[in-house]
């Protein structure tokens, strides 16, 4: 008897499914605790985001993250800590599906994270997929053949460089989404930590334009929920809206403000 396994729907199939109008609201994983991560993709949020950028959480925490994760309705996204393709590479084998790629500030960058996750002759990802979870181990029928259809790409603009350079960029073949970073975004602006002054929240309106001109979704991290929602208002597809370790800080320290006595 032939046996065949899928995978999972991509964020960029799910965000591409959308009616006008909807988004995908999502959260961060950033402790690297299975049990936080399975709680987020329980918890009804649409898709979480495994940061492996600013976290202390490498290969091996993200696989059990993903795993953690499996057979949930929310969609895993995982953000690599750096744009090289040898990172890409291991990620990719190790399963993620849906990358997101910090730091992309030119048409340059956005073409060699492309170039990163496809195999030659239109990409220059190595081969190991047969030792890999990436294709289960070979379970996955023509893997290789079928890989881009089964990844999806998503670069992050976060500087004044990338929001002038924003069109070119989701103008990039195999770039399927584009998110923006308010918080880089603000310091490379002189406005460190003021992720919703004016000209930080214009420029991300910019960056909206763009993107969406040159036909691709965009989405956005944004804590205040009074920003999410003009953001959402702007066209974003798809939002980040807390994190597990904010949301356990904020909760402790209310809870710490009920019973601790002075």
């Amino acid at each position: 008897m032939s046996f065949r396994l899928d995978l999972p729907q991509t964020f960029a199939e799910r965000v591409s499914a959308l009616d006008e109008g909807r988004h995908l609201a999502g959260m961060w994983v950033c402790s690297g605790s299975p049990v936080a991560a399975e709680i987020a993709a329980a918890s009804g949020m649409q898709w979480v985001l495994i940061d492996a950028e600013h976290s202390p959480i490498g290969l091996e925490t993200t696989t059990s993250l993903l795993r953690a994760m499996n057979g949930y309705p929310a969609t895993p996204v995982v953000r690599v800590p750096v744009n090289d393709r040898v990172v890409i590479k291991q990620f990719l084998d190790l399963g993620a599906q849906n990358l997101l790629v910090p730091m992309v500030d030119t048409e340059a960058d956005a073409e060699a994270a492309v170039a990163a996750v496809r195999y030659p002759p239109r990409g220059v990802r190595g081969v190991g997929s047969a030792l890999a979870r990436a294709s289960r181990w070979n379970a996955v029928d023509g893997y290789l053949s079928r890989a881009e259809e089964l990844l999806s790409l998503t670069v992050q603009i976060e500087s004044a460089t990338a929001v002038d350079n924003a069109a070119a960029i989701a103008a990039v073949d195999g770039i399927d989404q584009v998110f923006v970073g308010p918080s880089d975004l603000a310091a490379s602006m002189g406005l460190l930590g003021q992720q919703t002054h004016p000209e930080v929240t214009d420029a991300v309106a910019r960056t909206f334009e763009a993107v969406r001109a040159a036909g691709k979704p965009v989405g956005v991290n944004a804590f205040d929920p009074d920003q999410a929602r003009k953001y959402l208002e702007a066209g974003a597809s798809f939002v980040l809206v807390g994190a597990d370790v904010g949301l356990m800080m904020n909760g402790a320290r209310a809870w710490a403000q009920t019973w601790v006595q002075d």
